[in-house]
């Protein structure tokens, strides 16, 4: 039952953001253009490149896609309300993401075309930058909650939230997000100014139809684990847990998906050495910070 739910919580969650995402590109806020969308995606013709690699071709959405559903296995919704309460669940999650990388690579070789290629090798710059970005702030979470249990860790912020404890691994886990789901300004895989799509340039409809419901899942994925990591999970008064959580993560989206736009692309080169000359200074500064504070100050 809680697997039904979760999926179905999912699949309302990948909608809304669609929406927010529409409103965010061309301006006007519409509830039937993601329906619309998809339909059209769906009935187009699926062209092949002249020479693709066939099996990297095809799997590179389905890889993406999976890589998005095992993320969400592990986030509660509310207690009792999860897919799998691993006691290393938020270990997990970053393994899970890793194969975002592998999606994208294959994506960006089997088309056998020098703009997905490019978008590939843009986003292994990415992934070099935000890998260290991503595990060091969930380290401290655990660190805090004394367990890497995504449960345990949204209930040891029943005291204080952890945006509050621990603002600067809130600010760089939000910024490796945008580099996992390669969101503005860190769309370097996809660059419609210089690359016309980038790694999905060459995938039409059914296969584009995967692609982008994939990246969906892992926006609403990595929404949803900064939700349980830094507000709360389904903490809150009055109304019941799981819509805590899902009004929390449908704000977080939103945030990502809007804010970023309003922000000049970041090279992937600049992204790769800001984040290890000043972020990873800062991950482990954080780190001895939380230590410090739960050894003196335990909240």
């Amino acid at each position: 039952m809680s697997i039904v739910l979760v999926l179905l919580a999912l699949a309302i969650g990948c909608y809304l953001v669609a929406v927010f995402e529409g409103w965010a590109v061309h301006g006007r806020f519409s509830l039937m253009r993601p329906a619309i969308s998809a339909l059209a995606l769906l009935g187009r013709e699926q062209i092949l490149p002249r020479t693709p690699d066939r099996l990297f071709f095809e799997t590179g959405p389905i890889l993406l896609l999976v890589a998005g559903l095992l993320s969400v296995a592990v986030i509660p919704l509310a207690p009792g309300l999860i897919i799998t309460d691993l006691a290393i669940g938020a270990l997990f999650l970053n393994a899970a993401l890793a194969y975002v990388l592998v999606a994208l690579i294959m994506a960006g070789w089997g088309p056998n075309g020098a703009y997905a290629m490019v978008g590939g090798w843009r986003f292994l710059g990415q992934f070099i930058a935000y890998a260290m970005l991503i595990v060091m702030p969930i380290t401290a979470v655990a660190m805090r909650a004394e367990s890497l249990s995504t449960t345990q860790i949204v209930l040891s912020q029943a005291a204080l939230w952890n945006v509050v404890y621990q603002p600067i691994g809130f600010v760089l886990f939000v910024i490796a997000a945008l580099g996992v789901a390669w969101l503005p300004p860190i769309d370097l895989p996809t660059g419609g100014g210089d690359l016309a799509g980038g790694v999905e340039a060459e995938y039409t409809g059914a296969r584009l139809a995967v692609w982008r419901l994939a990246r969906l899942v892992i926006v609403v994925a990595l929404s949803g684990a900064t939700v349980t990591f830094y507000f709360g999970g389904w903490l809150g008064p009055w109304l019941p847990g799981w819509a805590w959580t899902a009004l929390k993560t449908v704000a977080v989206a939103a945030a990502m998906l809007t804010l970023g736009r309003h922000l000049p692309r970041l090279r992937e080169e600049r992204y790769l050495a800001v984040s290890w000359k000043l972020g990873i200074s800062l991950a482990l500064a954080n780190i001895f910070l939380v230590g410090v504070i739960a050894l003196l100050v335990p909240i």
